[in-house]
């Protein structure tokens, strides 16, 4: 076996002193919470996050937070928890994108604590620590808070439900009952059964490897479940409502929804079996590739943890559980027929724990550190670079705050490199976490404010606001934009013939692709406002390169109609 890979339970050292100083580790939480703060304050992107945030402000504007309604149809597929927080925040806030990614924010902080707890239960506090940082600093963990869909909130909650079940197993007091039936409830009624899955076969594993696997039938594991369905009583309700009372409700072609035996077993089961779409469905290996960029930088030290974790599961490690939970996960999405990247959000926790578990057991190790700290520096270098390409070529830093941002976090970075006081693990953690600081502060104070300039529903959203009343704005139909539905506070309405001559002025969002359709309906369009407009979440090489931008972008267009 190579030296590389060193024993992972058994003869290692423990560090003489903590990874981190505890005041060390605060200044980089800090300082990775500023960064996320500064993504809240970033338009909404076209995908999952303006559409779900759509869904949210129809139960604002309607009062109805029944149904879920997507552009005006029913929609089934995720349940109502994320939907109902961000509609309280409008309540809160009004609707803008900050007060929409707000509530995901906050939970992905609680997240992070129940990491720091559940790898304190199974390890130490100092595992606990850099287990935190591990998964506060993970490049994907992040974009969730920017990038808001689902799977912030659906992490925090395993992370919740985890920590609380183990410390229900480990130390068998009634107050982690409710934690761990509440942060169960949490995250089956943010994505489904998936939510429950994770943490349930995790304590599962971890009593089964304390030989105290009969204890999850007692009295208190009883009543946790009772709690659970209690809790998540609401959600269940909401789908009897809005489908099982309505059997004439049609979804996917299909009629006779039952809507609570669908988010109790179909849910998952459709998204896995590919019912939901088959992107990537015969890509095998996408989920282990992808988790490379997701989990950053941390992904080689994780599989690096996992493969000495599974030479020696025959021991007594207390990461062993994680590490078949994270497999166990692996596996499952990466037979599944639907793949999308933030689906491995739901394993971090896991990986977070085993990794620090890892790192801690082995510090004492120097000739693996200084391995590892290479490794780290090489990482990290390459991840710098390509976010110097986005903001120095692409996008270039207009602003001396930004670029005095930068040089400070930058001396940070090589601070920690060379610094002769820390050491070797330290550096390598240090140095991790500075490069991801660096670049999501260049990413969310430049990158990403420039990048949603090209997208143009919300450009197109700002230069009317105040001069057309939304209420009289339409979509040809098949053209939509669910960022300039959520910036101009409005529900998606289709043109149809004849609104024209109700005696108002009507206008109509349209691309350059409905020109010749809406021609041919006889309609004449005036004073039209033609907005640059470019998919922003697809990009490519030609978007990219400055001098070639324009050529690929096309148009999102508003046109007064004649009457």
């Amino acid at each position: 076996m190579p030296d590389f890979f060193i024993y992972f339970a058994g003869g290692m050292q423990q560090p003489d002193k903590p990874v981190l100083p505890v005041n060390l580790y605060t200044f980089l939480f800090v300082l990775l919470g500023l960064v996320c703060t500064a993504g809240l304050f970033v338009p909404l992107m076209d995908n999952d996050s303006a559409h779900h945030a759509n869904i949210a402000l129809h139960m604002y504007l309607t009062g109805d937070y029944v149904n879920l309604i997507d552009n005006g149809t029913d929609y089934l597929d995720k349940p109502h928890l994320h939907f109902w927080l961000a509609a309280w925040s409008y309540e809160l806030f009004g609707v803008t994108g900050f007060a929409y990614k707000l509530p995901s924010f906050l939970l992905t902080i609680l997240g992070v604590y129940a990491v720091y707890r559940l790898a304190k239960s199974l390890y130490n506090a100092e595992t606990g620590r850099l287990a935190a940082l591990i998964i506060a600093s993970a490049v994907s963990y992040i974009l969730a808070t920017n990038d808001v869909r689902m799977d912030a909130i659906l992490t925090a909650m395993i992370a919740v439900a985890a920590w609380q079940l183990t410390d229900l197993l480990l130390f068998k007091k009634w107050i982690n009952v409710v934690g761990a039936a509440l942060g169960l409830a949490l995250a089956f009624s943010t994505k489904g059964a998936i939510g429950v899955l994770l943490p349930g076969l995790f304590v599962i594993i971890l009593a089964w490897s304390r030989r105290e696997l009969l204890s999850v039938l007692g009295l208190k594991w009883w009543l946790l479940l009772l709690l659970f369905f209690v809790f998540i009583s609401p959600v269940l309700y909401c789908y009897y409502l809005q489908f099982n009372l309505h059997p004439e409700k049609i979804i996917r072609g299909k009629d006779h929804i039952d809507g609570i035996r669908f988010i109790l077993f179909n849910q998952s089961t459709e998204r896995f079996s590919g019912g939901m779409g088959d992107t990537l469905k015969q890509d095998y290996f996408f989920f282990i590739h992808t988790f490379l960029w997701v989990f950053a930088p941390w992904s080689f030290l994780a599989y690096i943890a996992l493969y000495n974790g599974l030479l020696n599961l025959k021991k007594p490690i207390s990461g062993s559980a994680a590490i078949l939970v994270f497999i166990f996960f692996l596996l499952l999405v990466s037979f599944s027929g639907f793949k999308l990247p933030h689906y491995l959000n739901s394993c971090f926790p896991f990986a977070a724990v085993f990794t620090a578990g890892f790192l801690v057991r082995s510090a004492g190790q120097s000739v693996l550190m200084k391995r590892f700290f290479h490794l780290q520096l090489i990482l990290t270098l390459l991840m710098l670079l390509a976010v110097a390409i986005l903001n120095f070529w692409a996008f270039q830093v207009n602003s001396y705050w930004i670029l005095a941002g930068v040089i400070l976090l930058l001396s940070m970075y090589i601070h920690f490199i060379r610094s002769s006081l820390m050491h070797t693990l330290a550096k390598a953690v240090s140095l991790s976490v500075a490069a991801v600081i660096l670049s999501f502060f260049l990413l969310n104070t430049n990158f990403y404010p420039q990048l949603l300039n090209y997208q143009g529903g919300n450009r197109l959203a700002a230069e009317i606001k105040g001069k057309v009343e939304t209420q009289n704005i339409f979509f040809w139909p098949g053209s939509n934009s669910a960022s300039f539905d959520f910036y101009t506070k409005s529900i998606r309405r289709e043109y149809q013939e004849g609104e024209e001559k109700k005696g108002e002025k009507i206008w109509l969002v349209y691309y350059p692709k409905d020109t010749v359709s809406i021609r041919e309906s006889g309609l004449v369009l005036m004073n039209t406002i033609s907005i640059k407009d470019y998919e922003i979440t697809k990009l490519d090489i030609h978007f990219l390169n400055p001098g070639k931008r324009e050529s690929v972008c096309s148009s999102i267009m508003l046109s007064e109609i004649q009457p």
